[in-house]
């Protein structure tokens, strides 16, 4: 039964919790300085991209998951309305973060080789097309691909382009907040269909967006490359993270004395959308790399060349198994979906999956083969700024949550049907 004053209990970010996430976050920094030091720069940046790139991601599957509820008017997601906007309210932290790497990977220079060998000068993130002389005809860095798409790639408009990404997912998310928390305070159903076309506005603006976000961000690393599928295949993995995420946190909350009422009916519904994300992930992986493995065109294979080199074969294989088979075999079943330990130990397992997936897509374009043997490619830099970003993960959407007076929208129209959420069970 459900306590009258549940929505009032008010979120605390204190304790270990607190304690844990500052600890990570220092555990983040040494690992950062420790690259910076030790003359790894290249690498050091590498994992900033990445990790910055998976916070974004995760905190703008909080607004996403946030609107899709609205739209779809998915009584369930009621319950757990507040995390999802605690994960939109740290969007703008994470894309500081990530704007703050970019510019860093870009202006910063070292030396070191071009595709022909010959020694230049090297950014540390996007060298491929942010190459002095690129797009001179004449001069040793000179790349006719890179200079055709010239106008689109360079530096100036890249910015520009990843700024307004940031900043209107995270004003739209702001909005869906306020509107909220507007409805708390006077009621009525103003404010919820306010929220209803800010929403439908934002899947729009996101689904025509976010391909390009993800272009720039993470497929301009392989400037020459190009796919159909890569925006559709990261769109996948970041919901599938998304819903982990939330799913986590959730988690958290009730074992913490919050949320009373997120049941395991609101637990085995999350699990269905992972697991039917996680099939959908495959899917477009296999596509990606079956349709470019067969045809075999140089411009296309050179991606997958680069991840079948030896040292990074084996993490390719590894993505694999942990991003569908674990939840393949672990969420077929309905009761494994309604299992609490379960449930956490293979959200856990698939938030490092897709930390993994985003890796691969990041270090064979900025690091390469530096390292000889596989088991090397991921070392004490890559451990230490992951739990350095999942520190900040942390204490950002605890923060966030911590904001909110009532721990429930308690006016919203469909919050009693989400209370008594209860999935049929048929024989």
């Amino acid at each position: 039964m459900i306590k009258s004053d549940s929505f009032s209990n008010q979120f605390e970010f204190k304790g270990k919790a607190r304690n844990w996430s500052i600890a990570l976050i220092g555990v983040g920094i040494l690992g950062v300085l420790y690259g910076f030091l030790s003359g790894h720069a290249e690498r050091t940046f590498s994992n900033l991209l990445l990790n910055a790139y998976y916070l974004v991601c995760l905190c703008l599957c909080g607004v996403c998951i946030t609107a899709i509820a609205y739209v779809s008017q998915a009584a369930w997601a009621t319950a757990i309305l507040r995390i999802t906007q605690a994960l939109g309210r740290a969007l703008p932290v994470a894309g500081l973060i990530l704007f703050l790497v970019v510019c860093s990977g870009l202006y910063f220079t070292h030396a070191g080789q071009n595709d022909d060998g010959a020694q230049t000068t090297l950014s540390y993130l996007y060298k491929g097309w942010n190459l002095e002389g690129v797009t001179i005809p004449g001069n040793p860095n000179y790349n006719k691909v890179i200079a055709g798409k010239s106008v689109y790639m360079n530096v100036p408009f890249f910015l520009i382009r990843l700024a307004i990404y940031l900043t209107v997912y995270s004003f739209i998310g702001s909005r869906l907040r306020k509107k909220s928390v507007n409805e708390d305070e006077i009621g009525g159903m103003k404010n919820y269909k306010k929220s209803l076309s800010t929403s439908a506005f934002f899947l729009v603006v996101f689904m025509f967006t976010v391909p390009l976000f993800i272009f720039d961000v993470i497929m301009s690393l392989e400037p020459e490359w190009f796919s159909t599928l890569f925006a559709w295949y990261n769109l996948a993995g970041l919901l599938v993270s998304g819903f982990v995420a939330v799913t986590l946190v959730a988690m958290y909350l009730k074992e913490a004395g919050y949320m009373d009422w997120f049941s395991t009916e609101h637990l085995h519904t999350l699990g269905v959308l992972i697991f039917g994300l996680s099939i959908f992930w495959c899917y477009l992986w296999f596509e990606q790399f079956l349709l470019q493995y067969y045809a075999n065109i140089p411009e296309e294979a050179i991606y997958f060349h680069k991840r079948w080199e030896p040292e990074y074969k084996s993490w390719f294989w590894v993505n694999m198994i942990i991003n569908f088979c674990v939840p393949l075999f672990f969420f077929m079943s309905r009761d494994s979906k309604r299992k609490w330990k379960m449930m956490k130990v293979t959200c856990l397992i698939l938030i490092a999956g897709h930390w993994l997936d985003i890796w691969q897509m990041v270090a064979p374009d900025t690091v390469g083969t530096q390292v000889h043997g596989w088991y090397n490619q991921i070392g004490i830099i890559e451990v230490c700024t992951f739990a350095g970003f999942a520190g900040v993960f942390i204490y950002a959407v605890c923060t966030a949550l911590s904001k909110f007076k009532l721990m429930a929208p308690k006016n919203h129209p469909l919050l009693q049907e989400s209370l008594h959420y209860c999935i049929i069970r048929r024989s």
